[in-house]
């Protein structure tokens, strides 16, 4: 179990803060509104109203201690920033800023925060390699040209062996797991003896312009 403190309690906050605690992990929640406190009672281990620009709250609530802070202030790109400081000041060293423009970003990363995440991009990012990959489920950047992606299998796979298709060899892909729905399992690594089947689903890692490749033929 690790222990993680959300300051901002909106859509995002609220969000990330469940999720951790529903991980098994110990969340505290700050937020200045009352109801967004009460609301998220029952889905943190501690839930108080708070200023995340008040710095003897950090430490009386023992920021110091947690392996990670997640900022999610909004457009209140001045709190966001003396949050960060503070945190800094308080040697937190994974700090994590919700962020609304990349320019934000920059400013945030370079007075000390470990990463920015701005969800709207990244969103649409998502939805846009759906739209013009429908093949590809799930999308994992490494770097600017390899990724990790899930894959449903074109019908050319289906019924063959990864031997037998040698995705290596023909688009420079690795097939690093096979998330199998009937019956509900995932093989790691497969061998070369897995056989594709229709409800499989296909963790690919290589270069992302290869990755694409194994999408249907666009007509």
């Amino acid at each position: 179990m690790k222990k993680f403190a959300v300051f901002g309690l909106g859509n995002f906050g609220a969000f990330v803060a469940r999720a951790l605690y529903e991980e098994g992990h110990e969340v505290l929640c700050v937020d200045r509104n009352e109801d967004r406190v009460n609301r998220m009672r029952e889905y943190s281990t501690y839930a108080i109203i708070g200023d995340a620009t008040d710095k003897e709250l950090m430490e009386s609530a023992g920021v110091a201690d947690m392996d990670g802070v997640i900022i999610s202030l909004g457009n209140d790109l001045s709190a966001s920033v003396l949050a960060t400081l503070y945190l800094k000041d308080l040697k937190v060293e994974n700090i994590l800023v919700k962020i609304r423009s990349e320019d934000q970003g920059r400013i945030l990363q370079k007075i000390g925060a470990s990463e920015v995440i701005f969800p709207e991009k990244e969103t649409a990012f998502k939805i846009a390699r759906a739209l013009s990959n429908p093949n590809v489920l799930d999308y994992i950047p490494l770097s600017e040209d390899y990724s990790i992606q899930e894959v449903a299998p074109p019908s050319e796979f289906i019924g063959k062996t990864l031997g037998e298709l040698n995705l290596r060899a023909k688009y420079g892909v690795n097939v690093i797991a096979v998330r199998e729905l009937v019956p509900e399992r995932i093989t790691m690594v497969p061998d070369a003896s897995f056989m594709i089947k229709d409800s499989d689903i296909l963790v690919v890692l290589g270069r992302t312009s290869d990755i694409e490749k194994l999408s249907p033929a666009k007509e």
